[in-house]
């Protein structure tokens, strides 16, 4: 915009924002931003991140941190961190929380996949409908889907198998036009 105003706080439509995706544009892009929190500041980070997400127009996401306290938990190493990683959040470092607010923001999410021996966790595009997750597995699943057996984790986990899904009413069949939540445990059914 000629007075300099990014095109993420524009406020455009979908039409217009299209208009532009050929272009690329660097303001285009999600915006997330990262202040540095003081030691005394690390429990209560929104007289931080308030303004500076008021002043981003609402616009962006904004994370408080604390990189000295991040820095001194390093010097301590892994098993030994304790408390004083924990900044904002449940009880999550710094690495982390950026890592996830960065990996939504890129509008990326996660569905798992589990059998007798291991699970496994796939991303795929936010907004995918069950047919498009099953191709992130193999391009046959997608080809051949028919149908998709959804739980979400902490339910399948709580419930501790496929069958007590199934047996509490847990356990969703999906067609086609199923969109995947992140979280979601998929079991496919295909035929190629």
């Amino acid at each position: 915009m000629a007075n300099g105003t990014p095109v993420y706080r524009a406020h455009f439509g979908s039409e217009q924002l299209e208009h532009l995706r050929p272009f690329f544009l660097l303001t285009n892009k999600p915006v997330l931003a990262v202040v540095n929190l003081g030691e005394d500041a690390a429990g209560d980070d929104a007289p931080f991140t308030k303004p500076v997400a008021d002043e981003l127009g609402g616009a962006a996401e904004v994370l408080g941190v604390s990189v000295k306290l991040e820095a001194e938990a390093a010097q301590f190493g892994r098993g030994r961190q304790g408390g004083a990683a924990r900044g904002p959040g449940p009880g999550e470092g710094a690495l982390p929380r950026v890592a996830q607010a960065a990996y939504r923001l890129l509008g990326r999410r996660t569905f798992l996949t589990t059998g007798d021996k291991e699970s496994r966790a796939w991303t795929f595009r936010a907004g995918a409908k069950a047919p498009e997750c099953a191709g992130v597995i193999h391009s046959d699943l997608q080809r051949g889907f028919i149908r998709a057996e959804v739980v979400h984790w902490d339910e399948l986990l709580t419930l501790g198998s496929w069958a007590a899904a199934r047996d509490v009413g847990k356990l969703r069949v999906e067609g086609k036009e199923y969109e995947v939540v992140d979280g979601d445990v998929l079991e496919i059914r295909f035929n190629v």
